[in-house]
């Protein structure tokens, strides 16, 4: 598909939605509606309760830098933050404006902004959290977006990448854009060197207190659960039951695992 063929992505995702044999994906991504029942959904995950596991004790005012469709941005304000959604995309189905239909249908006080990471319309150290749920690797400017994050952050807040794509080499990219399912459709998908991330972060003036592999936390591994991982290993080394297979073996395999696009995870605090 030529560059000047290119779909928004609004209409990439409708693509995705209108193939009978994507549904399990679009479920995946919770691109599927009602929106509120797809949010709720989301809240309910293991990805969602790891999230909180690694907020507990938090609270104040949220940034939802990309937000999307909203779902992060539900799940922050059903946990009592104050949540400012940014999304760049006026779209109703996946942009903002499906952030401010889903925050009328649940009745939660959501403040949608209609920006760009790379220059945040916020002051200094207006926020608690600034949470990013498979942005980073989106950035158009990498740097520029950690260091805005920051400038936002009030000392002893912190930042969550959550589920962002990691690559070894510029080979690895082409592997991974090319299995991407909708990448040629609307070609806004992009994957940065792990050492890139944590270079941008640390940057920014933010410490890492954790850079999470694929296998090593519920955050990357979501649809999937470590029982999940546990079973198809013991399948493929034809071990008698999964819970041979010690929860230590899961961060040690993701530290190795070298898969084009793999999930990583990273939280930093603002000193």
């Amino acid at each position: 598909m030529a560059n000047n063929d290119m779909m928004t992505w609004e209409e990439a995702v409708s693509w995705l939605k209108s193939q009978p044999d994507k549904a399990r994906l679009v479920e995946a991504c919770f691109y599927d509606d009602p929106i509120l029942q797809s949010a709720e959904r989301f809240y309910s995950t293991t990805e969602w309760h790891e999230t909180q596991r690694i907020l507990s004790g938090r609270g104040g005012r949220a940034l939802d830098i990309g937000a999307g469709r909203g779902i992060s941005s539900f799940a922050l304000a059903k946990d009592g933050w104050q949540v400012t959604a940014l999304e760049p995309d006026p779209s109703p189905e996946v942009g903002a404006g499906a952030v401010f239909r889903l925050a009328r249908e649940a009745n939660l006080p959501i403040d949608v902004v209609t920006d760009w990471g790379e220059k945040l319309p916020f002051d200094d150290a207006s926020f608690d959290l600034v949470y990013c749920r498979a942005v980073l690797h989106h950035a158009r400017d990498l740097n520029r977006l950690c260091a805005e994050a920051g400038r936002v952050l009030r000392s002893g807040g912190l930042m969550l990448a959550a589920r962002e794509h990691v690559i070894s080499n510029d080979k690895d990219l082409d592997v991974f854009l090319r299995g991407h399912p909708l990448h040629h459709l609307y070609g806004g998908e992009k994957a940065y060197r792990k050492s890139e991330y944590i270079f941008a972060l640390t940057q920014a003036g933010l410490t890492l207190s954790h850079v999470l592999n694929p296998f090593q936390s519920d955050i990357n591994l979501f649809p999937d659960t470590p029982l999940d991982l546990k079973r198809r290993w013991s399948k493929k080394l034809r071990l008698p039951w999964p819970a041979i297979i010690p929860d230590f073996a899961l961060p040690l395999a993701g530290a190795v695992t070298r898969g084009p696009g793999r999930l990583y995870s990273f939280v930093a605090r603002k000193d």
